[in-house]
């Protein structure tokens, strides 16, 4: 026997079983989808024939079984980070947003979130780690497999994909970049990689936009203050009807409006926030974000001073390049350190006292309730106890949920504070909050938890809507003031009507101005239900991926989720 002959036989046993495992282990994803998602019975027999007919014939084509494990590594980690996904969010796809998430994500945001994945991350090292380590030896050893197991694999692959191509031909309008795994993941990586790149062009693509803004009659030295929360869900406000006294101050004060019908039409900060301050809504967003400005820039064309004011860290993206356009900018996370939200207080009352007898406007893109809720309060605001649960597991419910009411609790002193400093300033003046999106705090059966989610729920989407004003500004505006309290209790899209309802508290005209979205106009339209996906088309909300549980939430709080 020759000297290689020697070589090629041993492990012989090991390389025979990894010609069979490696190819059913790449599928463990694939069959978990079908198990999660809504697919047809047809869709769910082409994502487990034809990736394992795939799989099958590549490991047959070589007969160094080592190298093609190792060449097959890029696949492990994305199952591996479909399986982790399914772990947190029971269901859906890596998503594009799933992956501009990882981009515009901090470092601590991050951590936060791993260390409650221990459990999901063991499964896969212990899934794909000794397989990697397997094909490793393998290939130091230059183990090969026989060609008769190859040519049974060979044949096995090829029977398989046939059977996969004719169950997909035969399923009505089957789309395999998304419904196939890892085909469709890999399509969403390309996907998240072209918007990377539009928002890189974003200072090119969008020079030459104006809104041509004026201010025919300005309030003298007005104040406008936006406020961007995060992660707030509308349920937990006790202004809408909570049964805690997560807001004491809130709820004592005059001149304030709750709209508790409100919903964002994202559950994502970094396409809702944009959609915030834009005067796009979801079914314009798409590509038309990168070639326009955002609110800040109308106030600015209108003659007002600005300020954008972030606890924020910057994610070199569109948020930050809205926000960068404002006169005065300022990150107080510039110094590397975790601030609470009530420091921005100060820093917004520095701004209005260096403008005195201009009129400003300010926004505020606070940290509110990211997880992990515990650290976005100071010790003294533990008001409901225990709080300091923070493995996400639905055992700990009652201990998060404690930490996340003393959040909203905590976001009703910071917004108080504002208004404060607003009221002493002596100015026609005017704040209107907003949250991103919700939250999922293990709510129903299925275990959902925190947001970004490919597919929404209620709690993801019912967000709090205030806005409050000063004594000066409502005996100027005060018919404005009474059609806002006329259209308070009727369906609100945030994502919708945020910027128009702005610029005409602020007396601001441009051609881009919509008054059946100005919630402020006796021309407001209360709006059809949509949801911005993944693939940024405004579907309607009832083709979101919603389940029953969701449309029960909807109908016990009036709210209206169909067209």
């Amino acid at each position: 026997m020759k000297h290689s002959d020697n070589i090629s036989t041993k492990y012989p046993v090991m390389a025979g079983i990894m010609l069979w495992l490696v190819p059913v282990l790449l599928l463990v994803p694939n069959v978990a989808l079908d198990i999660t998602e809504q697919y047809t019975v047809l869709e769910k027999a082409v994502n487990i024939l034809l990736p394992a007919g795939i799989y099958f014939i590549l490991f047959s084509l070589s007969r160094r079984i080592g190298a093609t494990i190792l060449w097959f590594i890029p696949i492990m980690v994305l199952c591996a980070f479909q399986i982790v996904l399914l772990f947190l969010y029971g269901e859906s796809i890596i998503a594009i947003d799933m992956f501009l998430n990882v981009v515009t994500t901090n470092v601590h945001e991050a951590t936060e979130l791993l260390q409650n994945l221990t459990i999901a991350i063991f499964i896969v090292c212990l899934l794909y780690l000794p397989v990697i380590i397997t094909g490793i030896i393998l290939c130091i050893k230059r183990t090969h497999t026989d060609t008769k197991s190859r040519h049974v694999a060979l044949y096995t692959g090829i029977a398989l994909a046939i059977a996969g191509v004719v169950c997909a031909l035969c399923s009505d309008n089957y789309k395999p970049t998304r419904r196939l795994f890892p085909v469709n993941v890999i399509s969403n990586m390309f996907s998240a990689l072209g918007r990377t790149c539009q928002s890189d062009d974003y200072f090119d693509t969008s020079a030459d936009f104006k809104f041509g803004a004026t201010c025919p009659a300005p309030d003298s030295a007005a104040v406008f203050v936006l406020v961007i929360g995060e992660t707030s869900r509308a349920d937990n406000w006790q202004l809408n009807g909570y049964d805690r006294p997560t807001n004491p101050r809130l709820s004592q004060r005059s001149g304030l409006i709750s709209f508790t019908r409100t919903l964002s039409e994202s559950n994502t900060t970094h396409k809702s926030v944009p959609l915030l301050m834009s005067h796009l809504d979801s079914r314009q967003f798409g590509d038309s974000i990168y070639l326009c400005k955002g609110i800040i820039d109308a106030f600015e064309e209108a003659g007002y001073t600005t300020a954008w004011l972030s606890n924020q860290k910057r994610n070199g993206a569109l948020i930050d390049f809205f926000g960068e356009q404002a006169d005065t900018v300022h990150f107080i996370t510039d110094d590397g350190h975790l601030h609470y939200d009530e420091e921005l207080g100060p820093h917004l009352k520095n701004f209005i006292n260096d403008n005195p007898g201009r009129r400003v406007f300010a926004v505020l893109h606070t940290y509110g309730c990211h997880f992990n809720y515990r650290e976005r309060y100071p010790e003294s605001y533990n008001y409901f106890r225990p709080d300091n649960s923070a493995e996400a597991k639905a055992s700990n419910r009652p201990g998060l949920v404690n930490a996340y009411d003393n959040a909203i609790r905590y976001t009703d002193t910071v917004l108080d504070s504002i208004i404060s400093i607003l009221a002493t300033s002596g100015r026609p003046a005017a704040m209107v909050y907003l949250a991103d999106h919700g939250e999922d705090i293990f709510d129903d059966e299925r275990g959902r938890f925190l947001h970004a989610s490919p597919t929404p729920t209620y709690w993801q989407l019912h967000v709090p809507m205030i806005i409050w004003f000063s004594d000066i500004y409502r005996g100027i505006n005060a018919d404005k003031y009474a059609r806002l309290l006329n259209n308070s209790g009727k369906d609100v899209s945030s994502s919708r009507s945020a910027f128009h309802t702005l610029i005409s508290l602020a007396g601001i005209d441009t051609p881009y101005y919509r008054p059946d979205a100005d919630l402020s106009s006796p021309s407001y339209l209360e709006p059809s239900r949509v949801f911005l996906n993944d693939y940024n088309e405004a579907v309607p909300l009832t083709e979101s991926g919603l389940r029953d549980p969701d449309y029960k939430e909807f109908a016990s709080h009036r709210i209206r989720y169909s067209l």
